[in-house]
């Protein structure tokens, strides 16, 4: 890598790049400016001691000579990133230790260069090898072990992530989520438009692992040469933490970059609050959707949702195509059941399939888990499937309670908050007070019961499974900022839990 400088002026914020690209000899600092320069760095440390530890183990103090504070970075990216989120404070305290000698303000010379020989901070992690400390190479152990180990990857261990029953064939289609569907398909390059980004939202255990999976799957089959990264949201972040404590962002960037043709990134609802992951990923983000290779994103929010995200991101997120699963209805369910039973060779009537259906309402890993629970014990004791088995079996493992809060309670309790009727509540009646009350009635039974848009619309009024969508959202956003909403929704949760007693 080149060594070359980069200058900014503290009061324009400027960059001017210098005409030669050698480097510059500077005059050491004086006794004061050292003084000075390590009192600025004692002070700006203590507003995040461990970020400012991490991020300035790769940045080394050069001198400060007539107004000019010479800085080393390992890389641009991490100059750019102290750049942002540190210089500021860094030369406020710096200036204000240097008095009259600051008068005009300060001006920061940087360059880039990747060995430093006297960083600001020692990484507590970073463990520094010169070159006459490296093993020979007749060393018997390789060289890949060096590197850590969350940023060595291989087809074996892309396999080991995958599950070989999450298929396309082996995934059951229903209105709740066929456009989910169609798009992972098409993203695998099935057929149809493919949307970049594909962002898939929707509850815990309802299918979004399965048809990542499944892209994956179709994609190595059509091309095995095609570079796959499958990886959580967690799964980055923790590889990324590791790539900077053992200064491999180098390896890390051709990781998710260069040599990345789909990228699959579960749960990217863990990223929130994560800043320095989050401006990583959004380069990354960048540079595949540049350079079109499909991105997929999976989370339990829509991303208007998203806590503690950065809007450039979210907009990124809604550019493409953002497709929902939600809860299965009763005949899903059943297809659901039936698939399952097929795939693991287990002998299931119509009749056991619908009530597994009816009993498990809300969640398809639960479905898919009483199922096996039931055939484990078939085995077991000898027993076959049948209905007095399953329905004794599944009282076990979740009985019904009797005073469970349904539909119509909530119904009731929302009527008798707001002083309505319940034929008001499921007429056609638009008046705000009564749509209002409507509205918060479908978004508490969602919450509360993780009842599907189309069930919640039949049970007020027969209305459109959009209508209730909108229902639902509009709610969840007032509750996030006006305290009102959240009063009546607290007053009304507190009459459900005490008829609950």
């Amino acid at each position: 890598m080149g060594i070359f400088f980069r200058e900014t002026s503290v009061i324009s914020n400027t960059f001017e790049l210098p005409t030669s690209g050698s480097p510059v000899s500077l005059p050491p600092a004086s006794e004061q400016a050292e003084r000075s320069w390590k009192d600025a760095v004692d002070e700006t440390r203590r507003r995040s001691p461990a970020s400012f530890e991490q991020w300035f183990s790769s940045v080394q103090f050069d001198g400060l000579e007539q107004g000019v504070l010479s800085l080393v970075a390992r890389d641009e990216w991490v100059r750019d990133w102290v750049v942002a989120h540190f210089l500021p404070d860094l030369l406020a305290n710096l200036e204000r230790h240097l008095g009259a000698e600051a008068n005009g303000g300060l001006r920061v010379r940087w360059r880039v260069q990747p060995q430093l020989d006297k960083p600001v901070c020692q990484g507590r992690s970073v463990v520094k090898t010169r070159p006459s400390e490296a093993p020979p190479a007749s060393s018997s152990a390789p060289r890949r072990s060096e590197r850590p180990s969350t940023i060595v990857y291989s087809r074996a261990s892309l396999a080991a992530a995958l599950n070989a029953k999450h298929t396309f064939p082996n995934f059951v289609v229903g209105p709740s989520n066929a456009l989910a569907y169609a798009a992972a398909f098409a993203s695998a390059g099935g057929g149809g438009p493919r949307y970049n980004p594909l962002f898939i939202a929707g509850g815990t255990g309802l299918g979004k692992t399965h048809l990542m999976h499944a892209i994956a799957h179709k994609v190595l089959e059509e091309r095995p040469s095609a570079r796959v990264v499958y990886v959580s949201a967690e799964r980055f972040t923790n590889d990324f933490i590791e790539a900077l404590q053992h200064h491999r962002m180098d390896e890390f960037r051709t990781r998710y970059r260069a040599e990345c043709d789909l990228l699959l990134v579960d749960d990217i609802q863990f990223l929130a609050g994560r800043e320095q992951t989050q401006e990583e990923f959004f380069h990354t983000f960048n540079a595949l959707r540049d350079a079109d290779h499909p991105i997929v994103v999976t989370s339990d929010k829509y991303p208007q949702q998203l806590q503690r995200m950065p809007e450039r991101l979210v907009s990124r997120f809604t550019s493409g195509l953002v497709a929902d699963i939600q809860v299965p209805q009763l005949e899903t369910r059943v297809a659901i059941v039936k698939k399952k039973a097929q795939i693991e060779g287990i002998d299931l009537s119509d009749a056991v399939a619908e009530l597994l259906a009816q009993n498990v309402q809300s969640n398809v890993r639960e479905l898919e888990g009483a199922l096996i629970r039931l055939a484990a014990k078939s085995s077991l004791t000898g027993r076959h499937i049948d209905e007095e088995f399953a329905e004794s079996e599944l009282a076990v493992v979740s009985p019904r309670r009797p005073d469970m809060v349904s539909v119509e309670d909530i119904q009731r309790a929302v009527c008798s908050h707001f002083r309505l009727s319940n034929s008001e509540l499921l007429s056609k009646d638009r008046h705000k007070s009564v749509a209002f009350a409507r509205q918060v009635a479908m978004y508490l039974c969602r919450q509360r019961l993780k009842c599907s848009f189309p069930e919640l619309g039949r049970a007020f009024g027969n209305r459109d499974h959009t209508t209730v969508m909108s229902a639902v959202r509009r709610v969840e956003a007032l509750r996030q900022r006006d305290p009102q909403v959240n009063a009546h929704l607290e007053a009304i949760e507190q009459r459900l839990a005490s008829s609950e007693d």
